[in-house]
């Protein structure tokens, strides 16, 4: 075995470029996500910019990222157009890291360089959040956009209001509109702090408000992380001995709503990722995308998981590639969801392609099972819809869509399934109770309508919202029942 050398930049090159990105987080997915977008940008664009890193909270990495000179490696691995990926890349983007609860000088000293002009964040869907406890004289601030707004505030008195030194701000949170969000939030603490701004409050207000940009965005990658189970051979392939690999899938999207005072030129052109070929739409509404990732990524996920999980399938891979689950899955994708969303087809189709890659990733051994918690109310927010518009749309009910609703109803039954496994659904209380109620009936009309029925997990009764759901819902059941799962859906086929 070779002998492994210490990752920094003595032992490996590093690029010197302008730092002129704040990154609030320094956890595996950013490194793994946005700089790695921002490494390739550097490698084929004239973007030319670094990133320091500042720690949201008050434990966190920033020691062990400085102790590699902010080095690390990123291992992709995925399928692309029917092949597999595996690869490594040292990620040289990041400058270096910053704890604020300890270096809060040289924190607020961010905002006095003036090449600084993006802030991008992911601080946890809890990070962007208003608390009226956070003081403006705080050192830093508990909250994330308190800490935004101390240093905003810092910069728009350095530079005296400079129009051109606002920030361009591009939160990642899992949130939904996260930048709308956000805003909110930066406009909470002005007011809240306003006696400690002064004079300046009208004029930071404005500065604020004409000058930043916070744009709201959509991510998607999956980052499992530290590869425990493949580091010895991932550092003896590198010769370093690197102990911030992170991996993730191939597969990489990051959608850009453009803030309400700039245009989508304004900011493809300070932001041109574009031209280094990547998956980075930069867009005037975000809204449409983050329906077609909820309804062609997660849609799919949730009803193939009991329809596999019942065929004795356990892995997200396997029932795709399964000859009859897979062809359910295909229906359910291209045929049924695919058909209720308004962005153009041949878009959809290639996103529903890649989702299709994605979960045949021949890397990850995604266990359906795992994607099967609170069925219920996963399938209210991804599939009804998507349900409910192609009924509008086509005069008749989507059968796959149905029958995968018949298959978590079945699924929370319980009981063992062909092959001795347990079945063991796992939900919110109330809905675990009132479907084991229902099934204790033996009649499948009273279940199918009592599901339907319960207002607790669909706000509504679909057994008059929906019509002809009822009857069809408990046909599906009886099918399941008589035929056992897997002969079931070559019928619905």
């Amino acid at each position: 075995m070779k002998e492994l050398k210490s990752l920094n930049k003595l032992t490996a090159p590093k690029s010197t470029m302008p730092e002129r990105i704040i990154q609030f987080g320094e956890g595996n997915f950013l490194r793994a996500f946005v700089d790695w977008i921002i490494h390739n940008m550097n490698q084929k664009t004239d973007f030319n910019s670094s990133v320091v890193v500042v720690q949201p909270i008050e434990r966190g990495m920033v020691d062990w990222l400085n102790g590699q000179d902010c080095l690390y490696h990123l291992n992709l691995q995925g399928k692309e157009n029917g092949r597999p990926v595996n690869t490594l890349t040292r990620i040289d983007a990041i400058s270096r890291a910053l704890n604020p609860y300890t270096q809060y000088q040289a924190f607020m000293a961010l905002a006095e360089q003036p090449e600084m002009r993006f802030i991008i964040s992911n601080t946890t869907e809890a990070g962007i959040a208003f608390d009226d406890s956070c003081k403006f004289t705080d050192a830093p601030a508990s909250s994330y956009p308190g800490k935004l707004v101390q240093l905003l505030f810092h910069r728009y008195q350095y530079f005296n209001g400079a129009p051109d030194k606002g920030m361009i701000i591009m939160p990642c949170e899992l949130i939904f509109l996260n930048g709308h969000h956000l805003k909110a939030c930066i406009n909470q603490y002005i007011d809240l702090w306003k006696a400690d701004l002064g004079a300046d409050y009208e004029g930071f207000k404005a500065w604020f408000r004409d000058h930043c940009f916070v744009c709201a965005t959509l991510v998607d990658r999956i980052v499992p992380g530290f590869p425990r189970d493949t580091i010895k051979e991932i550092q003896e392939k590198i010769c370093y001995k690197d102990n911030l690999v992170v991996k993730a899938e191939s597969f990489h999207l990051w959608v850009i709503e453009k803030a309400e005072n700039m245009t989508v030129e304004q900011l493809q052109e300070e932001f041109p990722a574009h031209k280094a070929g990547l998956h980075v739409l930069i867009t005037d509404n975000e809204k449409p995308y983050h329906a077609r990732k909820v309804t062609l990524l997660n849609g799919p996920h949730t009803v193939l998981s009991p329809v596999a999980f019942l065929s004795n399938v356990d892995i997200v891979r396997d029932a795709c590639e399964h000859p009859v689950i897979g062809k359910y899955i295909h229906k359910v994708q291209f045929d049924e969801l695919m058909q209720t969303l308004d962005l153009p087809m041949e878009e959809l189709q290639q996103f529903a392609t890649d989702v299709m890659e994605r979960f045949e990733n021949p890397f990850v051994d995604h266990q359906v099972t795992s994607i099967m918690l609170n069925s219920f109310p996963k399938y209210e927010t991804r599939d009804l819809p998507g349900l409910k518009i192609y009924l509008e749309r086509k005069g008749e009910l989507p059968r796959g869509l149905v029958f995968g609703l018949a298959a978590i109803i079945t699924y929370y039954k319980g009981g063992k399934r062909s092959d001795g496994t347990a079945i063991t659904p796992n939900d919110d209380k109330k809905i675990m109770d009132r479907l084991t109620e229902l099934w204790n009936t033996g009649d499948t009309q009273k279940v199918a309508e009592g599901v339907l029925a319960f207002d607790y997990i669909w706000h509504e009764d679909l057994n008059k919202t929906v019509p002809g759901l009822t009857e069809l819902v408990k046909k599906y059941l009886d099918l399941i029942q008589e035929k056992g799962m897997l002969d079931a859906v070559k019928d619905i086929l």
